[in-house]
């Protein structure tokens, strides 16, 4: 699984104009699925992201995690994650998963992240959608469950 972090003061995702998730502080999760990630990836990245310190505490260090914030986590799914654009101007997409089995795993590591006790948002899988964000820091990860 690929995702992009980005640490954020709120977020929020639309279709077609009509909100269907908010967040306050906290992360604004990118996640796309390639052909070889299966549940056990979506849980390792659900225990790390929750429990990753990247908040600050009181000395102004990022020292603290989501877990210890109370932050919330906005889901959308992103299968252009696994874009090929080393040949040509137009990407291949032939890395990422099937769409059936790639929404399955995003919801997954959505589950997981709520079972790990933060409040997850969700964007519409296969929608075109229309995110907003303010970025905190800017402070942007990314992960590769198989780098």
């Amino acid at each position: 699984m690929r995702l992009v972090l980005q640490r954020v003061a709120r977020a929020s995702v639309s279709v077609e104009g009509a909100q269907l998730a908010s967040i306050e502080r906290g992360y604004l999760l990118f996640v796309g699925v390639g052909h070889d990630d299966g549940p056990d990836d979506a849980e390792r990245l659900a225990d790390k992201v929750v429990n990753l310190r990247i908040f600050r505490d009181v000395e102004g260090k990022t020292n603290l995690s989501l877990a210890e914030v109370g932050g919330q986590a906005l889901v959308v799914s992103q299968f252009t994650l696994y874009a090929d654009t080393g040949k040509g101007r137009r990407p291949s997409f032939v890395g990422a998963a099937d769409p059936v089995e790639a929404a399955a795993l995003v919801e997954r590591f959505a589950h997981a992240m709520e079972a790990r006790e933060v409040a997850v948002g969700r964007g519409a899988f296969g929608a075109e959608m229309q995110v907003e964000l303010v970025n905190d820091g800017p402070f942007t990860l990314t992960f590769d469950t198989h780098a």
